[in-house]
């Protein structure tokens, strides 16, 4: 074998390498992605179904139901209520009437929480869960989930 064959060969395997490397670090990426949907996106259909992804608006107040560490809330983005059940402790800050983010699934129509995250002080809201908010309450569509 000549020597610029040999070359060619070895170029050949690094940029065989490289884009193996390249489509694993893309997929692992893209099944590690969580999107951003509100109450409306959820309830017209454009949350994925059977994946997990992380829901926010507002607690509505009156929902809250506890049964030990099961809880029971509505999450609204002030034009539609989505169910959630959460298995676990609460944060602190959680409360009615409050911004809240729950990440999950939808099971049945009722949004299957793992991980529920409260605002961390009086004025802060995810950029997501404001904007959308702002957009419902100014009766704006919304077609797209923010990446988080």
């Amino acid at each position: 074998m000549k020597a610029r064959d040999r070359r060619l060969l070895i170029a050949g395997g690094v940029l065989t390498g490289l884009a193996v490397a390249v489509a694993l670090v893309m997929n692992a990426f893209r099944s590690n992605l969580v999107f951003f949907y509100t109450p409306t996106q959820v309830q017209t259909g454009e949350a994925p179904q059977g994946r997990v992804f992380r829901v926010g608006g507002l607690v509505e107040v009156g929902s809250v139901q506890r049964d030990g560490v099961k809880v029971r809330f509505k999450v609204s983005d002030t034009r539609h209520g989505l169910p959630v059940e959460y298995d676990g402790l609460l944060p602190d800050l959680f409360k009615e009437g409050k911004g809240v983010v729950a990440q999950g699934r939808i099971q049945a129509g009722v949004f299957r929480a793992q991980e529920v995250l409260a605002k961390h002080d009086e004025n802060y809201m995810p950029p997501e869960a404001a904007e959308a908010l702002a957009r419902a309450q100014r009766g704006g569509t919304l077609k797209t989930g923010g990446r988080e």
